[in-house]
């Protein structure tokens, strides 16, 4: 299993398949070293989540299998927050909580697979059927994952809703596939009491943590017959039950393993049906790319919502393999962002990583944030560092990482060994910066419709603005968009990107519509992505727009909002970006939420009252045009067309959350909301550079 420091020989990366391609489509291609045969499983005998299971209890035992953190105590600080009201500057008191945390605590492989036996029987005797659907509901956990293992030991498929949702999406979730039981947190228990009178099938719900007993009562008394118990209840319920799972509850590969709503960008979530032989084919494909890169030691830090596919087909992926996992939560993986403790990361010390782009971000701009407050002389020899790493000179560059990078590699642990970025598009300046500062840092492509992957870049390739080789679970082919140019006959070939194999889904839960629809699924069992993607010399794709984010300007040409949105988050005065243009626009325009750190830093050499609260710079003439000509400098960088660079920008304070509707629970922007949010300085903005 472990192949410790070995290389893979990917030949010439991937390989057409095809030798007549159809009008309008580049020729079919996989990836080289599995050209003859897709995929379907990482080794004979592995055909279900159930096999996973049972194959990581004998192959790992003993071997911590997951970690988790206990709240010790929250520590609440007060602080002073000055905002402008109505013309007058007022201040207010905030507070803030923060985690003190206890050190990691450890379960094996065994004893994982005994919690979920307990899980399964348990659920056996509530009366759970093959063909019920079981709703998970709550934080990325260790309890998460039991209940999903549970689930699918059992053949009942799972359907998921991310922490964050709201009532009515929580309740579309729940009544679309009309789960019967739920789990859920025990903070979360205000929500389902909310919406339970609206969802009749449900009859179980487990939880788990502390519950108000006035909550419970609530939801006890929301109908007759409505059982409630804590996890606890349940798996003892199964610990009392002999015997082993009875034989006929066993899946197969073709049974539904979860329904997975997407996190909706456009419209309702839509349930992604995805089958015990899709996730495996994907461990397969992961195993194949990437499984000579693992060894022994290795540890993985869990904390994107296993709500999302990525997430969840990673943590298979490491369980399988016997890398340990550790469970830690978003707000408290630095030092900085706890107390009397250390933040998950430096408590952990992982040594693979996964993020989506915005994590990326945040790293590497708390990094120069760091460098740039540490005086002249450190800012210096960092430079100095990195340019020395960047022009590759081996034994100085080992130097660098022992000793200028040391700090800057200890914030995450010190152990950290690979990375991979997925979810959207990476700037090719932070991946970059990432590579040579602290990990290899490698991109990814996926959707939830091809359980997180249609192309991986294995360290042998690696190499920037491109997102990998096809996962060999997949076939890969490019069928042409005329409107905007993109052709199989342009050198190099572009096109739509468009998947089938084992790992893609067959369709949407209950949505007919959507899976008869040929602009998605084709016949011949393609599934169109709605993503432009160019195929390189050297067999790697790389994505150049998604169809859904062009937009015809006044002249007549396209932009690709989320190409432009990558590129300029890469400035260090932009946290957050939603690039916006109007087919009557010469250029587009971006809503920005600055970086305050490096904001007020730019603001030392201009003329710009620092004390001024975000709120107020936010407004300031002369930091909307410092921040307009960081994001065109990078633009410009990047070699944007002059229709491409931003004609205005409009500064906001105010973060964007799930909760708000402004980003998804997989941090993706919602695009629509916020341009509805901002309309009316949008309109100002286009009115005042007219």
């Amino acid at each position: 299993m472990w192949l410790v420091g070995y290389h893979r020989d990917f030949g010439k990366g991937s390989v057409e398949v095809e030798s007549n391609p159809p009008k309008g489509q580049a020729a079919t291609r996989r990836l080289a070293i599995t050209a003859d045969k897709l995929i379907t499983q990482p080794f004979e005998g592995i055909d279900t989540v159930y096999d996973v299971l049972g194959y990581a209890a004998r192959t790992h035992g003993t071997k911590n299998a997951i970690g988790w953190r206990e709240v010790v105590d929250v520590h609440e600080e007060e602080k002073d927050i000055k905002k402008t009201v109505g013309g007058k500057e007022i201040t207010e008191k905030k507070k803030w909580k923060y985690f003190q945390l206890s050190e990691y605590k450890y379960i094996n492989y065994l004893q994982v697979k005994d919690g979920v036996t307990e899980v399964s029987k348990g659920l056996l005797e509530l009366g759970i059927g093959k063909d019920d659907i079981f709703n998970v509901y709550a934080q990325t956990a260790l309890n998460w994952q039991l209940i999903a293992f549970g689930c699918n030991c059992i053949s009942t498929a799972i359907a998921t809703a991310y922490d964050t949702l709201g009532e009515a999406g929580l309740t579309h979730s729940l009544n679309e596939p009309s789960c019967v039981g739920m789990f859920t947190n025990g903070e979360l228990l205000p929500v389902v009491s909310r919406v339970l009178p609206n969802v009749p099938s449900i009859r179980i719900i487990i939880y788990d943590g502390k519950a108000d007993p006035s909550v419970l009562d609530s939801i006890k008394n929301t109908r007759e017959g409505l059982k409630v118990l804590h996890l606890d209840e349940l798996r003892e319920l199964g610990r009392s039950k002999a015997g082993e799972i009875p034989a006929d509850r066993l899946p197969t590969s073709e049974h539904v393993s979860c329904i997975m709503y997407t996190s909706g960008t456009t419209g309702p979530p839509k349930g992604v049906v995805i089958t015990q032989g899709n996730l495996i084919a994907s461990i397969g494909a992961v195993y194949t790319l990437l499984g000579h890169h693992f060894v022994p030691g290795d540890s993985y830090l869990a904390y994107l919502p296993l709500a999302h596919i990525l997430e969840y087909i990673v943590e298979l992926c490491m369980f399988f393999v016997g890398i340990t996992l550790g469970y830690a939560r978003v707000r408290t993986l630095t030092d900085q962002s706890v107390r009397q403790c250390k933040g998950d990361m430096s408590e952990f010390k992982p040594s693979i990583m996964v993020g989506v782009p915005a994590v990326w971000e945040t790293i590497r701009k708390g990094i120069l944030g760091r460098v740039n407050s540490s005086g002249s002389v450190r800012k210096s020899v960092f430079n100095g560092g990195m340019s020395i790493k960047k022009a590759g000179i081996p034994g100085l560059s080992r130097i660098v990482d022992n000793v200028v990078l040391a700090q800057v590699k200890a914030a995450t642990g010190g152990r950290l060994r690979l990375a991979l970025s997925g979810g959207a598009a990476l700037s090719k300046e932070t991946q970059e910066f990432l590579n040579l500062a602290l990990v290899t840092l490698l991109q990814g492509y996926g959707m939830t419709e091809s359980c997180g992957m249609c192309a991986i870049m294995p360290p042998e390739f690696m190499q920037y603005g491109c997102v990998g080789l096809p996962v060999p679970s997949v076939e890969t082919k490019l069928m042409d968009v005329p409107e905007a140019g993109y052709l199989a006959t342009n050198n190099p070939p572009q096109g739509e990107v468009c998947i089938r194999g084992p790992s893609v889904t067959k369709g949407y839960y209950k949505r007919d519509d959507l899976n008869n629809d040929e602009t998605i699924f084709t016949k011949d069992g393609w599934m169109r992505t709605g993503d432009v993607g160019q195929w390189n010399k050297d067999g790697t794709l790389s994505l150049i727009d998604r169809i859904k984010n062009l937009v015809k300007l006044q002249g007549g040409e396209y932009i690709a909002l989320e190409r432009l949105e990558s590129t300029y988050k890469s400035c260090n005065l932009v946290s957050n970006i939603c690039v916006h243009a109007t087919p009557d626009a010469k250029q587009p325009i971006a809503i920005i939420i600055p970086n305050e750190q490096h904001l007020r830093a730019a603001l030392k050499a201009n003329d710009v009252r620092e004390e001024l609260s975000l709120h107020d710079l936010c407004n300031n003439d002369t930091v909307k045009a410092l921040v307009l000509g960081g994001c065109n400098a990078a633009g410009k960088k990047s070699g944007f067309k002059s229709l491409e660079m931003l004609q205005a920008v409009i500064l906001t304070p105010e973060e964007w959350t799930p909760e708000s509707g402004l980003v998804t629970a997989a941090q993706k922007v919602q695009r629509k909301q916020v341009a509805q949010k901002f309309d009316k300085e949008i309109k100002e903005a286009y009115r005042n550079q007219s």
